[in-house]
């Protein structure tokens, strides 16, 4: 079994509890990963690699993911969210929609943001909410991430929502902290949901309560989605078993389709090209270099 299941995570499971749901039905043999961790709050797209699939998972982080996060004024907790134990803070009485409107350009782009201190941040060698957990003091540096789209989707004087689309690492619970500190009050995270990575949306996933192995072996997707910017290599039967094997193989021009050998310079900037069988099925993560395909990452074949 291969490939990538864009499931709809349910309020009150961790990420790791899909994970063994998928792994008691596909058998403890297969090998099962999650693509970016929801936390138990939270619910939406949560992508499970199933196979050799899970090799994949840092080509999935270079998507962007979009959220809905709501957020209650006049609260703050230790952990950014509801989970955290709550401390009223003072509204403003002058808090308008438009204040916070005029607020989000500033949030746009590449800005720095503090990750909260529950979170799964290493700090000398350890998660920062093992450490906040044991009541240690934690101190995170902050970081750059990129917000490429932020609307306020809901207002009223005790409440916001904000629709957005950002880069990996971003920490929503984070970025309407502190959109509310700057309107001269606080906010946690009431609600979370992640409504897309990349090509996958909540539109298109599926329900936890509806896997079975019918179910899982009908909306598994190809692994190929993840690469439709990438360049392919149509290998024939021979080509196929040199790369499995790790070997190079030398470039037929009929064989490309797509950004057809725009890397051929090979070298440290050599492009990848991705090699499918005469079936369209993935073969193999290559790197062009000088006209030789040299194999980075290679896949089964489909049972």
């Amino acid at each position: 079994m291969f490939g990538i299941l864009n499931l709809n995570k349910p309020a009150g499971w961790t990420s790791r509890d899909v994970v063994n749901r998928v792994s008691r039905i596909v058998g403890r043999k297969v090998k099962c990963g999650h693509a970016g961790t929801l936390d138990p709050l939270a619910t939406g797209v949560l992508l499970v690699c199933i196979g050799k699939a899970t090799k994949l998972v840092p080509y999935i982080h270079e998507f962007p993911k979009s959220y809905d996060g709501g957020f209650l004024f006049g609260k703050k907790s230790e952990t950014d969210d509801l989970e955290g134990t709550l401390e009223s803070v003072p509204i403003p009485a002058d808090l308008t929609e438009e204040t916070i409107q005029n607020l989000l350009p500033e949030f746009l782009g590449e800005i720095e943001q503090v990750p909260p201190v529950y979170s799964a941040v290493w700090v000398k060698g350890e998660r920062a909410y093992d450490l906040a957990r044991r009541g240690e003091t934690v101190e995170l540096s902050a970081r750059k991430v990129n917000i490429d789209r932020l609307e306020l989707s809901q207002f009223d004087n005790q409440s916001m929502t904000l629709s957005m689309t950002c880069g990996t690492g971003t920490y929503v619970r984070s970025l309407g902290r502190d959109i509310a500190r700057r309107a001269g009050t606080e906010a946690v995270m009431s609600s979370l949901t992640r409504t897309s990575i990349g090509p996958f949306t909540l539109e298109d996933s599926i329900s936890v309560d509806e896997l079975d192995q019918e179910r899982i072996q009908q909306k598994l997707q190809s692994p190929l989605i993840l690469f439709e910017r990438f360049p392919k290599y149509t290998a024939n039967a021979e080509e196929i078993q040199l790369i499995r094997h790790g070997r190079e193989v030398s470039i037929r021009s009929q064989g490309f389709s797509g950004n057809a050998g725009a890397g051929a310079h090979g070298g440290a900037d050599a492009e990848k090209v991705i090699v499918i069988d005469e079936q369209g099925q993935l073969v193999a993560i290559t790197e062009n270099r000088k006209l030789l395909l040299a194999p980075q990452m290679v896949f089964p074949s489909p049972e």
